[in-house]
């Protein structure tokens, strides 16, 4: 019987992280330890101004099986480190509610895995604590200032703050609170996030540095008042204690894969609420401490985790990817092509064809949208037919784009080899980053330009809800900054069921809102939770620890 990913990641001795912080050229003054395989890198590390290439790693619509994105992207880490390139991955945090419910953990798989996994998928530094942490006193401070005698006028039912858990928890979505007697505070209608769907999650990972993320907690606005003003955190007085709880926080995370590849793993704000990025501190300390490359990854398709990176971070970042890799599967392209997970396994060149539309959809997008480079990397699968295989690799030549397998899960990075010389080569050819639409174009067409562009849609139909906020946001001054869309992942359009590459559809905008503190504006598509629940059968239930401390059945 094969090894699961935690026996894999436990079967293997990690280096010292001192040693992992040498090959950054850090010494032990320059990082802070947690133990003997974590530690913080320190704002003030010496950087060493290099100048390597930024790959993206981002994926096809993801189906209920996986496509491996965040192994291939850490495979494809290590691969490069096998040829001999200097190279750091800089990659998401997992939450807690996707690791006890169906996902699990977000570490990698077999063996292209960072570790320590039980410790990156559960506390790992705290970073999430504080996080949710900052984001309750927020609230805390805002039914204060109302129980108080509510000086700023607060409206009690038009505030938009609401309290993080990081944990799937449906019985918290909606609330009421301040029940009981007068000093118990104000009853109103409340309700939980999940820590990675907090703002202060989208702020915190789009911070330049601790003065940028004070700045970007001050703009949160947190209510409205009885004539509609906007109420911020800094109306409150709360941005200085709330930075005080970030500020170990902020400092990036080291860590290495099972080959011993430097590793920052940094925040983590959902791809389908927020950005889906890890923290632009991490990506740009990858940057300063590579020499040759930095592999990174965004989350979810790349209708989502790529467009926000592209959109939003390298927007707000000013940065350049060389390359970006795109990775898909047969089975799930067939799934994309209408077989149901219990078909899958056998050969389907029909339904493969399919689905191939889903995948040339993304490939035109990065190409002739964003006017980057791109190869497919096929993450294999035992079942995956030379048939099969023919099939993808021909759709992706009639569009001029390289097919290299991964093979990573099985074989590290030796079965990324070629992969990453595919990226190498890639990386030297010239290319400018282009964005979907102009920051100055309305609210309104920036929605419109990219649900066409991006996802395929004929056009956008708003609702009266969805008119009345745009046109509050633009009154309020902030109609210039870039827009974050919360959809479906599962889909092209803003429909679940829509597989493949859907046509002859209209992208529903139902609400809008303003990130001014992440400094985006989100548009409400589809029926999206901030705070997921868990499944009839929870990951939790496997999962138990020994006499010894030793973790077992995480995955």
């Amino acid at each position: 019987m094969p090894k699961s990913d935690i026996e894999i990641a436990q079967s293997v001795t990690p280096e010292d992280i001192g040693d992992i912080a040498k090959k950054l050229g850090l010494s032990e003054d320059e990082i802070e330890r947690y133990g003997n395989y974590k530690a913080k890198i320190d704002y003030n590390y010496s950087k060493k101004g290099n100048r390597p290439k930024l790959i993206l790693t981002t994926a096809i619509n993801p189906t209920p099986m996986g496509e491996g994105k965040t192994t291939t992207t850490i495979g494809l880490a290590d691969a490069l480190s096998r040829l001999g390139y200097h190279t750091v991955v800089a990659l998401r945090e997992p939450s807690l509610g996707p690791v006890f419910g169906v996902k699990g953990g977000a570490a990698g798989g077999g063996y292209a895995q960072v570790v320590p996994m039980e410790d990156i998928n559960l506390h790992f530094t705290g970073d999430f604590h504080a996080i949710g942490a900052a984001n309750n006193l927020l609230a805390a401070m805002v039914d204060n200032h109302i129980h108080q005698g509510n000086e700023l006028g607060i409206d009690p039912g038009n505030v938009v703050w609401r309290r993080a858990v990081d944990m799937n928890d449906r019985q918290l979505r909606n609330i009421v609170d301040g029940l009981g007697r007068k000093a118990d505070g104000t009853v109103r209608e409340d309700g939980f996030d999940i820590t990675v769907a907090s703002e202060i999650m989208a702020a915190f990972c789009l911070a330049r540095d601790i003065t940028d993320l004070k700045k970007r907690l001050g703009d949160i606005i947190v209510a409205y008042t009885y004539d509609e003003k906007p109420v911020t955190a800094r109306d409150l007085k709360a941005e200085g204690a709330m930075a005080a709880l970030l500020k170990d926080a902020l400092k990036p995370n080291l860590v290495q894969t099972l080959e011993g590849t430097p590793a920052l793993i940094h925040g983590g704000p959902f791809a389908n609420i927020a950005h889906g990025c890890n923290s632009l501190i991490a990506t740009q300390s990858a940057l300063d401490l590579a020499e040759d490359f930095v592999v990174t990854e965004a989350g979810f398709g790349a209708d989502l985790g790529a467009e926000k990176f592209f959109d939003i971070k390298c927007r707000t970042a000013g940065l350049e990817p060389a390359a970006v890799v795109l990775v898909a599967t047969v089975r799930a392209l067939k799934y994309n092509g209408g077989l149901k997970k219990d078909e899958l396994e056998g050969e389907n060149l029909e339904a493969l064809q399919g689905g191939t539309g889903n995948l040339t959809k993304h490939i035109e997008n990065i190409k002739d949208v964003y006017g980057l480079p791109v190869v497919v990397a096929i993450n294999r699968f035992i079942s995956d037919t030379d048939a099969e295989l023919e099939l993808i690799e021909n759709e992706c030549k009639k569009l001029g784009v390289p097919v290299k397998l991964s093979e990573v899960w099985e074989k590290g990075g030796r079965g990324g080899e070629a992969l990453a010389e595919e990226v190498v080569r890639l990386s030297e050819s010239p290319s400018k980053l282009r964005f979907a639409y102009e920051l100055d174009e309305p609210v309104v067409e920036k929605v419109r330009t990219l649900s066409k562009k991006i996802y395929g849609a004929d056009d956008v139909q708003f609702s009266p809800t969805a008119l009345k906020k745009l046109e509050q946001i633009e009154k309020l001054g902030y109609a210039d900054l870039p827009i974050c869309v919360a959809k479906t992942q599962y889909s092209l359009s803003d429909n679940p069921e829509l597989l493949g590459r859907p046509e002859n559809f209209k992208i529903t905008v139902k609400d809008a809102g303003i990130s001014a503190g992440a400094g985006f504006i989100v548009i409400m598509t589809g029926e999206i939770l901030k705070m997921p629940g868990l499944p009839k059968t929870p990951a939790a239930e496997n999962i138990d620890v020994d006499e010894t401390g030793r973790i077992s059945g995480l995955f």
